[in-house]
């Protein structure tokens, strides 16, 4: 992967408009050769009701970095990826603040990614650690 990473991350926040990403307001803020990292705010918005950060919101973040993390090691033209299974430990709550996902590789197959999310907060402190199972499709397909 040639590594622009100004024009990787304006294509992730761009292909993110109009989606569930831009209503959580997920912004994404670096990459590298084997990671993608993105932030998302935490407020009254994805508050459960007891006024912590909802854990699907978190499941949300980690599975929207994962899989465009996933889509920087296809050919977009030919292929497509989708989440086929998720899963999120919640070890720490948030009331109010920044959480920050970074997505790292763990195995890249031709069919499968498999990527490790750790959701922190501003002081590094882990929130959430999420494992993402993705495949890579031709596009178009039907299903």
């Amino acid at each position: 992967m040639t590594l622009d990473k100004a024009k990787i991350l304006q294509n992730c926040n761009d292909f993110s408009k109009n989606t569930l990403m831009e209503t959580l307001e997920i912004e994404f803020i670096d990459v590298g050769e084997d990671f993608l990292k993105a932030k998302m705010p935490v407020n009254s918005r994805i508050h459960q009701p007891m006024g912590l950060l909802h854990g699907g919101a978190s499941v949300a973040l980690a599975e929207s970095v994962g899989s465009a993390a996933s889509m920087l090691f296809v050919n977009a033209e030919k292929q497509e990826v989708r989440g086929i299974e998720i899963s999120a430990n919640h070890l720490r709550s948030k009331r109010e603040g920044t959480v920050f996902a970074t997505a790292k590789i763990i195995h890249q197959g031709r069919s499968i990614h498999l990527w490790e999310i750790k959701i922190e907060d501003e002081e590094g402190k882990l929130i959430c650690l999420c494992k993402l199972s993705n495949i890579v499709l031709p596009k178009n397909n039907p299903s």
